[in-house]
């Protein structure tokens, strides 16, 4: 990375990566192909990327935190399990070439929009959060699935954990996103960890994205509680069907 467009062309990638990271999800499926043809080998780019995704996470919970929404110790619950599953994901993506998942993926991300769209609305004045007992319980299982593909690829992840928090855990979307990003922030250090033991980070490049991915996340996090649920849900969509069309159409590089 010679060109100084290629530092120019970083931080706005990250810019966009971290706020769509924040306010639903699938950013990854654009920084990826960025650092991939910026030189990296996929399996770098995928590690490089997950510098970008701690400081964004960082960034974000402290964003919310300072908005007042906070759901600790809820969330270091989800993010233990997570953390346990993303060691697992972060050592298989360093050894196995992902291929056909992608369109696998992109039917998920339609089934998900289907859901968003049709699913019955839950009024956030009727919402009766569930965060103990069995539902503490059956959020951690979940979530050690979820960490085994955040630390694989983690592309996508954020819209299946909104959607598992409003719908089983009954909390509004922009809790369900404070929720979120701190969870991702957890595991995703377990998953860097991995990678840089397995020596696959670029810290040049990983520190520059992380300046855009930063303060797109800041951003994201004030703006997602300023304009509530219909914002998220509106965005949720959009993000979506983009990334269902991305991943059968366009799919990335195997790594």
């Amino acid at each position: 990375m010679e060109e100084w467009y290629h530092y120019v062309l970083l931080i706005g990638v990250g810019f966009a990566v971290g706020f769509i990271n924040t306010v639903a999800g699938g950013g990854s499926l654009l920084s990826l192909p960025v650092l991939i043809f910026l030189g990296l080998p996929p399996s770098v780019a995928n590690g490089t990327n997950r510098v970008a995704i701690v400081i964004q996470t960082a960034l974000a919970t402290a964003g919310f935190k300072s908005k007042g929404v906070s759901t600790q110790p809820f969330n270091i619950y989800l993010g233990i399990a997570a953390l346990l599953g993303a060691i697992i994901g972060a050592k298989i993506a360093v050894d196995v070439k992902g291929e056909t998942f992608n369109r696998i993926l992109a039917i998920v991300m339609i089934v998900v929009v289907l859901i968003i769209t049709f699913m019955p609305k839950i009024k956030t004045k009727e919402l009766q959060e569930r965060l103990t007992g069995k539902y503490l319980w059956i959020g951690m299982l979940a979530f050690f699935f979820f960490g085994i593909y955040g630390g694989f690829i983690n592309a996508g992840l954020g819209f299946l954990i909104i959607l598992f928090l409003h719908y089983v855990n009954r909390m509004s979307l922009v809790r369900s996103n404070a929720t979120k990003v701190a969870v991702v922030f957890i595991y995703t250090l377990a998953a860097l960890a991995v990678f840089i033991w397995e020596d696959k980070v670029n810290w040049k490049i990983g520190l520059i994205l992380a300046i855009g991915n930063g303060s797109g996340a800041w951003l994201a996090s004030r703006v997602s509680v300023n304009k509530g649920d219909g914002f998220i849900k509106t965005f949720l969509i959009i993000m979506v069907i983009a990334m269902a069309i991305k991943l059968w159409f366009f799919p990335p590089a195997s790594s």
